[in-house]
């Protein structure tokens, strides 16, 4: 039997569905077993011998059904390989820096750390205002957010093949 990964997500808009798309996308280029699904999809764990779960993120939290998932399965997340990301800082340069340092929600931290994930990682957003409802365009407006696609698929393939090669060490 192979190395079956389930990369998961919580996506508003679609585009950490996206994401959550080349990670699986790149770990079967790299020779593993993965289904690519949205959190509330997600059932039973069993079966899988790593999780990749991932969320949008919106004023500084993670969509509700990727909490969910986390929260429901954390036990059975604690004794498997784990990584996780997010996707949300607009703007050019490195997401960390432009996020002052947020990685993680901090309402998720006890979870996380009993989880223990390997890597957590925080890539660019995108914002396409043509899909953003009237409260979401103010609030992009007041806090002056840059517009535009900010992911950096490169580095988003890079972390999905540094999982492909430490699932097969």
């Amino acid at each position: 039997m192979g190395i079956k990964v389930l990369v998961t997500y919580g996506s508003k808009y679609g585009a950490t569905a996206e994401v959550a798309e080349k990670i699986g996308q790149v770990l079967t280029e790299k020779g593993l077993d993965a289904d690519v699904k949205p959190a509330d999809d997600v059932g039973e764990l069993s079966g899988y011998s790593a999780i990749v779960v991932g969320s949008a993120v919106y004023y500084g939290r993670w969509r509700k059904p990727a909490v969910k998932l986390l929260k429901k399965n954390e036990e059975a997340l604690a004794a498997l390989p784990v990584w996780l990301f997010s996707s949300g800082p607009t703007g050019e340069g490195d997401p960390v820096e432009i996020a002052s340092g947020w990685l993680t929600p901090k309402a998720l931290q006890p979870v996380i750390d009993h989880i223990k994930p390997r890597d957590v990682k925080l890539f660019g957003g995108m914002v396409d205002v043509e899909k953003l409802g009237s409260l979401e365009k103010t609030a992009i407006k007041k806090v002056e957010a840059p517009l535009g696609d900010f992911r950096d698929w490169d580095d988003i393939g890079a972390w999905a093949a540094g999982i492909a090669e430490a699932l097969k060490q």
